[in-house]
């Protein structure tokens, strides 16, 4: 096929596509799928070999937004039955990430729910990530606070931080369907503060609200022009309780093609697989690691994943390996340019979701809450979709898990 041998030869060379072979690449068959996942999985394995990178989440402060991004089952008036609860103690924080730690994950996200942190809430910030390296000096660390003001990178920053996550979500120009208490711009320049700071920068996208070929591609692009060293690509859960809860649009396959898509544009970059994994690829999920080369582990913020055993058992099923705390994740060149950032040079960064780095084995859960949760399975969020695909609409489980509970991660 003309079009992939064009765009695995652009991509093992590090050349971005145009944007016209870009809207291609979603626009294949499903009879070309498995030719789109190997062409991909070249370039893959071209920049980051067969290792697989594993971040964990800890929920610092769940629910109570004023936002009203319209995706969050965390956003403000949601009736979304999740764990609602302030910020966490440092040291129950550094609780949770050792559990994620001790079972091999490389990065520990650090996410609070709001519009941007105040300077208090930076301190609070500050003590976790010493908290959690005087306990692992070696594992990176990736705020997600929201919105940040002046000198909030810089200040994260001295205190330990690795990488800032703040995702662009969408393109600029369907920004405002999701989101109307902040723009598009807002974003941007959050992520331009966090590289600005020598933060790693880690931003992605989500996809399956509603919007065209057209629009991913552009905050795709958008997402390269800014210089993400890595990019999350989330699939929209639809909570009940949200905007968007009977948006189910995603096929595994759509999912697929989003990810090599993503991969094409950004070939030497760290491309995660991040929330909606289980719900979206399903059984297919073993195929996206021959296009990303890094995942979540356990649960997300509000919903939980699977368990942390079962993606080291597809991870290797799958022939891959989990990469470890010595490794670098991103290619030389773009390691030096991450290096330059760190000495003041201007890189990128990221603030609602989930967040990048580098890693070993692991498992996980990720949203941690002060509330005391017990370990039942949510209510059934089955939409119907449209009966001319005949979707599925997949159990949206909801976090129920918390801190102070004795259950183990995954349990």
């Amino acid at each position: 096929m003309d079009l992939l041998d064009t765009l695995t030869a652009k991509g093992l060379r590090g050349e971005i596509p145009t944007r016209e072979e870009a809207l291609a690449v979603l626009a294949t068959t499903d009879d070309e799928l498995l030719d789109v996942v190997a062409a991909a999985g070249r370039v893959r394995r071209q920049w980051f070999g067969r290792r697989v990178k594993l971040n964990y989440l800890v929920n610092l402060k769940s629910g109570l937004c004023p936002e009203d991004c319209s995706y969050c089952s965390q956003r403000l008036g949601s009736k979304a039955e999740i764990l609602k609860y302030t910020w966490l103690k440092p040291d129950q924080a550094a609780e949770a990430a050792r559990a994620g730690v001790a079972g091999g994950a490389k990065r520990v996200c650090l996410v609070a729910s709001g519009r941007g942190p105040t300077d208090r809430d930076i301190d609070r910030v500050a003590d976790t990530i010493s908290a959690i390296k005087d306990a692992d000096p070696a594992v990176e660390i990736c705020a997600c606070l929201g919105l940040l003001s002046d000198n909030q990178a810089e200040r994260l920053k001295a205190a330990g931080a690795d990488a800032y996550n703040h995702n662009l979500n969408t393109s600029e120009g369907t920004y405002g369907d999701i989101t109307t208490t902040h723009t598009y711009a807002d974003r941007v320049d959050t992520v331009q503060k966090a590289h600005g700071a020598g933060l790693s920068a880690c931003s992605g996208l989500i996809a399956g609200m509603g919007e065209s070929d057209g629009d991913l591609v552009d905050v795709v692009y958008a997402l390269r022009e800014l210089g993400s060293d890595s990019v999350p690509v989330n699939f929209l859960i639809p909570f009940e309780g949200t905007p968007l809860a009977k948006e189910w649009n995603l096929t595994p396959q759509r999912c697929l093609r989003i990810l090599a898509m993503v991969r094409f544009v950004c070939p030497d970059v760290e491309v995660r697989i991040a929330g909606g994994r289980e719900v979206h690829l399903r059984s297919l999920q073993p195929l996206g690691l021959h296009i990303a080369n890094s995942i979540f582990l356990g649960d997300y913020l509000t919903s939980e994943g699977q368990a942390g055993q079962a993606d080291l058992d597809m991870i290797k099923d799958a022939g891959f390996e989990v990469e470890g705390a010595g490794e670098a994740t991103l290619p030389r060149h773009r390691a030096d340019v991450a290096a330059a950032a760190e000495g003041g040079a201007c890189g990128t960064g990221g603030g609602c979701g989930p967040c990048g780095g580098h890693s070993a084995p692991a498992v996980g859960t990720a949203a941690v809450g002060e509330a005391v949760g017990e370990a039942v399975d949510a209510a059934e969020a089955a939409v119907g979709a449209d009966s001319a695909d005949e979707l599925r609409s997949d159990l949206v489980r909801v976090r129920r898990r918390g801190a102070g509970t004795e259950l183990a991660p995954n349990a």
